[in-house]
């Protein structure tokens, strides 16, 4: 699957998936949503990437949910309670980003083991501090790349 960020002229940005298949799916996004979410997403792809982790996000969106899946009136369902994994790493990270406090692998693990007794599942494979470090140099790598893309053009991710 190849991702692309737009950075557009008036602000916007826009985010497309296309599929080995040749199907796409893509939203556009203005105001504090086009600040926010390719920040985001780029973070999801860290933490996917990194963690070789298909059941994430993108990894719902290479199996054929739509952007548009992700939420009210969630055409395809809840997410699968797995996919959560990913989204916890991914809301800790972003509230490292906007407070400056840096999680530890002790605040994932703990939190994963925490949301997997919720719901009864078994916890996914312990994260280690080198994994985390990997992810934010990761990160780091990607925020650089999307403050580097200029009015109208794009990055380009393969996933």
């Amino acid at each position: 699957m190849i991702i692309r960020i737009k950075k557009n002229a008036d602000g916007r940005t826009s985010l497309s998936c296309t599929r080995d298949d040749g199907t796409t799916t893509w939203q556009s996004l203005d105001g504090s949503h086009a600040r926010f979410f390719p920040r985001h997403d780029l973070t999801h792809y860290a933490v996917e990437t990194v963690l070789a982790d298909r059941g994430g996000f993108y990894g719902l969106v290479d199996s054929g949910w739509d952007l548009t899946d992700f939420g009210a009136p969630w055409p395809k369902g809840r997410l699968p309670v797995t996919a959560n994994f990913a989204e916890m790493i991914v809301g800790l990270l972003d509230l490292e980003r906007a407070t400056g406090h840096l999680v530890t692998a002790d605040d994932i693990n703990q939190r994963l083991s925490e949301f997997s007794v919720e719901k009864g599942l078994s916890p996914p494979p312990r994260i280690g501090e080198d994994a985390v470090e990997q992810i934010r140099r990761r990160r780091a790598e990607l925020f650089s790349a999307w403050d580097q893309v200029e009015p109208g053009d794009v990055l380009e991710l393969p996933f």
